[in-house]
């Protein structure tokens, strides 16, 4: 069984012309111009976000995990983000393979890969969000940040983040498939006529796609999805961070703090660098989105999904921008980063020349190191702009 495009299910081995006027049968638009693109962006643009992303917020993550401990709500909410991201670049090659070839590895993980994806979208935008809240009780509702930026309450609050990630994220896992494309074979073929007496087809083509059985339901989906993605992640985030960053902005500028301007140029930066990585692809997707059930010229339809192959990556260089944005451009925290950098130098020269370093020496490495990891006198949180 097969499942035409309005939905319904027919039997492939059935003749054709029951379910169809043969002469009014238009095929799909090729998207040349797009798969030629998708060519060059594919393997080469995301190979180096996807490198960028993984040593970035790699490097966050092992300074939480062994230099410095989450001590305030801004470290959880920082530590969550580089998770969500690491996990957002590590799922790239797979979508990248998955549009460049068939998929062959299952439905399980087509709907893993797929859902995994939505889950750190989402988790990743809205806890920049939260991120840019923090700041905004920190400095302008200065007088209630000790009850309200408390540990315990970061940790609640990025749970609900996850939570909710999942939860919208739950079409994405039901409704993503592999399955074959039933239109190849049909062109493929001429009327009547059945797949094995034609010499000429092409290995069967699978993809990792929705799938539905109802055309409504189609409809409904297909239009949720999007609209989810462009609600919730992006506009809801794009709100929250103006309104919080404008504030912080006017509360700075009325400080008589020599370091204003730097704070400033810090809060720009995050939010030019968010609106600019974004905006363009979220513009593209919704007129996508609009426009899905309206009739198109193959031309159009081509030129939106190229615009969406070369904007998506600009997407997803946020991933690689924010541990340079909100973890890296903090002064202690490069510290930390500093000393991981100096203690690796030491073990790659213990590991490299064994017989120069004595038991004694090993030991003194090793208490110091531990004294790096346990010794820290941070108080609060260690991100400052």
């Amino acid at each position: 069984m097969n499942v035409s495009e309005d939905g319904s299910l027919f039997n492939q081995s059935d003749d054709y012309s029951d379910y169809y006027n043969l002469e009014d049968l238009v095929s799909p638009c090729p998207h040349d111009n797009n798969q030629r693109t998708e060519m060059w962006v594919g393997p080469y643009v995301h190979s180096v976000i996807c490198i960028l992303g993984f040593l970035g917020n790699s490097l966050v993550i092992l300074t939480y995990a062994f230099y410095k401990r989450t001590k305030s709500m801004t470290d959880v909410y920082l530590l969550n983000v580089a998770i969500a991201d690491l996990l957002f670049v590590l799922s790239l090659p797979l979508l990248v393979y998955n549009q460049l070839s068939s998929w062959s590895m299952g439905s399980v993980a087509c709907k893993l890969l797929r859902g995994s994806y939505s889950v750190n979208l989402y988790s990743g935008m809205l806890l920049l969000a939260c991120i840019s809240t923090d700041r905004y009780i920190a400095i302008v509702q200065a007088r209630r940040s000790f009850r309200l930026r408390s540990l315990s309450y970061g940790r609640l609050i990025c749970g609900v983040v996850w939570a909710f990630a999942l939860l919208v994220s739950i079409p994405t896992f039901y409704f993503y498939d592999r399955y074959e494309l039933s239109h190849n074979t049909f062109y493929m073929q001429g009327e009547g006529e059945q797949p094995e007496n034609n010499q000429t087809s092409k290995p069967p083509q699978y993809v990792c796609e929705f799938r539905f059985n109802d055309s409504d339901v189609a409809k409904s989906v297909k239009l949720a999805v999007p609209g989810t993605q462009l609600a919730v992640g992006f506009f809801l985030p794009l709100a929250i961070m103006g309104f919080c960053y404008t504030a912080i902005i006017v509360t700075l500028m009325k400080a008589k703090n020599f370091q204003r301007h730097k704070a400033v140029r810090v809060v720009l930066a995050v939010v030019v660098v968010f609106i600019v990585c974004n905006l363009p692809y979220n513009l593209v997707l919704l007129y996508e989105t609009i426009s899905k059930f309206s009739e198109q010229s193959c031309q159009d339809s081509d030129t939106v999904q190229i615009a969406i192959t070369v904007l998506q990556p600009l997407a997803y260089l946020h991933c690689c921008l924010n541990p340079v944005l909100y973890a890296f451009i903090g002064v202690k925290f490069r510290n930390h980063f500093q000393r991981i950098v100096r203690d690796l130098w030491c073990m790659g020269k213990k590991y490299m020349t064994p017989r120069r370093f004595s038991r004694v020496t090993s030991e003194m490495y090793v208490s110091s190191l531990r004294r790096s990891v346990d010794g820290s006198s941070d108080q609060g949180s260690s991100f400052t702009m």
